[in-house]
């Protein structure tokens, strides 16, 4: 399993990708890229000495299915997977691959539905969105014992220094001016 921590670039654009590359980061993440970018991208990361986690569900062409994730783990030899579904956890899992299961704090009800099921599954980490409800990744690290990563609207230094402080291991973000910290 990757041991992730501090501030995690979420990469959207190849602009970006670019700029990642060529820093002291050694883990990208990658979002919203298309299926036929994908292999390429990959391999020049981990060329640069990087390692990619990828955000299967949001891979334009590729279906979180069971082939769509065996691609991803055999022919695109990814370093970890994210998702919100269920079956793309189990299959990172089953392959020994670094899952992430992305949780959506979007009421009580939800909430306390994707505990059990992170309860049931066990995934490596989980990223809770939105990450700046610091009362949020404490309850949910209380109820897992899972290490948490705040993602979703961390927008200032202060964000990240706020889901740090009550214990997250680390924070996602597509905001370039907070990869450096």
């Amino acid at each position: 399993m990757i041991k992730l921590q501090g501030v995690i670039p979420a990469v959207r654009n190849m602009k970006d990708f670019d700029r990642i590359l060529n820093s002291k980061q050694k883990y990208i993440i990658l979002l919203e890229t298309r299926l036929s970018l994908l292999r390429h991208a990959v391999k020049y990361a981990q060329k640069m000495d990087k390692q990619v986690l990828v955000h299967a569900d949001l891979i334009q062409g590729l279906k979180s299915d069971e082939f769509g994730i065996e691609f991803l783990l055999r022919d695109i030899k990814v370093d970890g997977l994210i998702s919100t579904r269920s079956n793309v956890i189990s299959h990172a899992k089953k392959n020994k691959v670094t899952s992430i299961q992305r949780l959506f704090a979007l009421d009580s009800q939800a909430l306390e539905h994707n505990i059990k099921i992170i309860n049931t599954l066990k995934p490596d980490y989980i990223e809770i969105l939105p990450g700046v409800v610091p009362e949020i990744l404490e309850e949910v690290y209380e109820k897992t014992g899972i290490p948490i990563i705040a993602g979703g609207l961390i927008r200032t230094k202060q964000d990240v220094e706020n889901a740090l402080n009550v214990g997250a291991k680390a924070i996602t973000t597509s905001f370039v001016h907070l990869w450096e910290l």
